[in-house]
């Protein structure tokens, strides 16, 4: 086959390769019911070209930050047609990335608080960063204790 023609079918192999993916990542996507388990002709399994680009689709979905449940409802989708559920999924996910966000900057307040204060804590005392971390995990163990787990 020359390089300027393109062939029609690919094995897993060429597929992984032209997806930018490995092997084990196609098989896990067909796992997952993502991608079709083409029958086998002769002793490889040819897989449409098309593939690709469901492969980059679903790659490019993780990296917006979808779950695999998600990708799953979007390609069920995939002729753009019905926007009422394509805006849930992604109002969803955008909720979740904005939870996630609030939890961040909570965390980043807490942990600027204890910088500040162990940096003006007396030299002889120990940080509060050690104490402040340690402490609900001492807790987590008397609760643990307490109903008779340890």
């Amino acid at each position: 086959m020359r390089s300027s023609q393109v062939p029609e079918a690919l094995t897993i192999g060429r597929l992984a390769r032209a997806a930018d993916v490995g092997v084990e990542t196609v098989r896990y996507y067909q796992e997952r019911k993502l991608l079709p388990v083409p029958t086998s002709a002769g002793a490889f399994r040819h897989y449409p070209i098309k593939l690709v680009e469901r492969i980059r689709f679903i790659k490019q979905a993780q990296e917006l930050g979808f779950s695999l449940e998600e990708i799953g409802e979007l390609l069920q989708l995939e002729d753009g047609a019905d926007r009422v559920s394509i805006r849930r999924i992604a109002a969803d996910r955008l909720q979740q990335i904005e939870a996630k966000l609030a939890d961040l900057k909570r965390m980043q307040r807490v942990l600027k608080g204890l910088l500040t204060e162990c940096e003006h804590t007396e030299i002889d005392l120990p940080c509060p960063i050690i104490g402040s971390i340690r402490v609900p995990l001492q807790r987590a163990a008397r609760v643990e204790k307490a109903w008779g787990g340890g």
